[in-house]
């Protein structure tokens, strides 16, 4: 199999003419090409062992595999995971066993193979017929049967650098055999530095958005090609920073914007939220986390932080897209700003845990319903009182507490200093002195 076959003629995209050919040529992931380390050391020896590569587009994950198995000698079988099925793996498998070199068998999203496609490869990847290289945008531990994961290291490889996009744009300038070299095109430093930052770490990308400002380039002069920083408006203008809606980049902004909410960074969650809607994220998928948020980050620590962000939905849905989206960053500043409190999340899981351990609970006679006279002579309803008629509006006394009888006491709620929540935890305090006090007279009149 030829790996670079078309890498000369300039009808192949621009990002496949410049593939590197060798490990030596490969920008980014020095922890992993670099000298004395893994994939650098299996092109050493020869012995290439099975790998998952996880990590996000543009990063070179199927260059990896196919220098891999031209620095190694070996056949190389490229299937996707999109496409390919049980026959598909074990055409693959037939022909590695009719040749006399090893085989790498790469798998383009191997998380999209289910088990019964993954358990057919299995044998053979434990076998050594077949050395898997699998490539995934998605989070292996998740999408990889144990199995299969067990047998093959996974490599994480990260976001080319705004440096290494430069030296990728550079290298696609000056090579005149792949490149552009031969079109003697000028681009300034800046400009080179705005196409590395529009690729976002995504060097096919970074590739793509050159080759299509080429055709804005003008001519200098002097036999060459100059690209101007206004012809960039026509090329960035319409670059969309979509991401996949079920994918980890999409639960990763998620969790920044709540994280960020939580730490009172009301900056950083715009930055976030922000991105998170410029790359096709629904903005409603931002208020309904800022309304998970306001009950278990800022709680009864200001009371109005729920009630705001439900507002804020409201407004999205009355005002349209534009103008809520306002509202919900409205809605964010305002939680990030406010004082926190877990007290209501914690209480909450403190009673779920507590329930758990109590299946023989039963309500106190006098908080039951009396709505037949059946139920009434049985005594549901008898001393209960009502709240507004006691003094304060609180019936005082642990005889009134609530509680289920022949049930250990235990205490879920225990608000903090912080905000509102302060004011909270003196009217709990003023209130248990009342039943102090209460219980102290009780125990008077008994004697």
């Amino acid at each position: 199999m030829d790996l670079f076959t078309n890498e000369s003629n300039h009808s192949a995209p621009l990002a496949w003419r410049m593939r590197p050919r060798t490990l030596a040529d490969y920008v980014g992931q020095q922890g992993l090409v670099g000298a004395g380390k893994p994939l650098a050391r299996m092109v050493e020896t020869g012995a290439v062992r099975s790998m998952i590569l996880w990590g996000p587009p543009g990063t070179g994950k199927t260059t990896l595999a196919e220098i891999l198995a031209a620095e190694s000698g070996a056949e190389l079988e490229h299937l996707s995971a999109v496409m390919a099925g049980v026959k598909e793996i074990r055409a693959a498998v037939e022909r590695a066993k009719a040749r006399d070199q090893s085989t790498l068998l790469f798998l383009d999203e191997i998380h999209r193979l289910n088990k019964s496609q993954q358990d057919a490869l299995l044998p053979h990847v434990e076998s050594g017929l077949l050395t898997l290289i699998g490539a995934t945008t998605e989070n292996p531990s998740f999408e990889v049967n144990s199995a299969l994961l067990s047998r093959a290291r996974v490599h994480v490889l990260t976001s080319l650098s705004e440096a290494e996009l430069v030296e990728v744009l550079k290298r696609a300038l000056s090579d005149e055999p792949r490149g552009l070299g031969a079109r003697c095109l000028r681009v300034d430093a800046d400009i080179l530095a705005l196409l590395a930052r529009a690729a976002a770490g995504d060097a096919r990308r970074a590739l793509g958005l050159l080759e299509t400002a080429c055709d804005y380039a003008e001519p200098d002069g002097q036999g060459g090609e100059l690209l101007r920083r206004e012809a960039l408006e026509n090329v960035l203008g319409h670059q969309a920073s979509a991401f996949d809606k079920q994918g980890d980049h999409y639960y990763d902004l998620l969790s920044a914007i709540h994280k960020s909410i939580r730490s009172s960074r009301p900056d950083a969650a715009l930055l976030y939220i922000a991105r998170f809607v410029q790359g096709g994220g629904d903005p409603l998928d931002v208020v309904r986390r800022l309304a998970a948020i306001a009950s278990e980050d800022v709680g009864n620590a200001d009371p109005r932080a729920l009630p705001l962000v439900m507002a804020a939905w409201d407004a999205y849905l009355r005002l349209g897209d534009y103008e809520g989206q306002r509202a919900i960053a409205h809605a964010a500043i305002h939680l990030a700003v406010a004082p926190k409190s877990n007290a209501i999340d914690q209480a909450w899981s403190r009673a779920k845990a507590f329930a758990a351990t109590q299946p023989r609970l039963e309500v106190p006679t006098y908080l039951r319903n009396a709505p037949t006279a059946l139920m009434e002579s049985l005594g549901h309803g008898q001393g209960y009182r009502y709240a507004h008629q006691e003094p304060n509006a609180y019936p005082a006394g642990s005889a009134h507490d609530c509680w289920p009888e022949q049930t250990p006491g235990e205490l879920f709620y225990r608000p903090t200093e912080q905000g509102q929540e302060k004011r909270y935890a003196q009217i709990m305090a003023w209130r248990a002195q009342l039943d102090a006090d209460a219980d102290a007279d009780a125990d008077e009149g008994s004697h």
